[in-house]
């Protein structure tokens, strides 16, 4: 995937959102940035500072998110510019998670066995002789 032009973005740019307060990534380099995520796989603090802090990018790209910037602007590319998205494939790989032995299900070791010094020779392996009684 290419990165925009100039004049592609010019064709789209009416179904961004407004910039507002300081505005630090311009809209251009935003869209590019997340081309370049999407292409390379990125995450979001490996960014090129080509495009800007990384956590400028990554909270407007929340903020589009939940705002629904996306599907208008999927809608805008694939009629303005002609690019068709194909979102058919879906792959997770988890081999690498590591579940503890509790979550899976794993016999706890509830029974305790008693040490092979105290039985060979009759002695505690504890440092008290016996157990004391506290006053009350």
């Amino acid at each position: 995937m290419k990165p925009l032009t100039q004049e592609q973005f010019e064709k789209i740019k009416d179904v961004l959102p407004k910039p507002r307060g300081t505005v630090k990534t311009d809209c251009y380099n935003f869209l590019n940035a997340l081309l370049d995520i999407a292409q390379n796989g990125y995450k979001w603090r490996r960014l090129p500072a080509v495009y800007g802090r990384w956590h400028t990018v990554y909270m407007r790209f929340r903020r589009w998110e939940k705002s629904g910037v996306f599907p208008r602007l999927l809608l805008a590319l694939q009629t303005e510019l002609g690019i068709t998205v194909d979102f058919t494939a879906l792959s997770l790989d988890s081999t690498c998670v590591k579940v503890h032995p509790d979550a899976a299900g794993a016999l706890k070791k509830t029974d305790r066995k008693p040490s092979v010094k105290a039985t060979v020779d009759g002695t505690r392996k504890s440092t008290r002789s016996s157990p004391t009684k506290r006053c009350r």
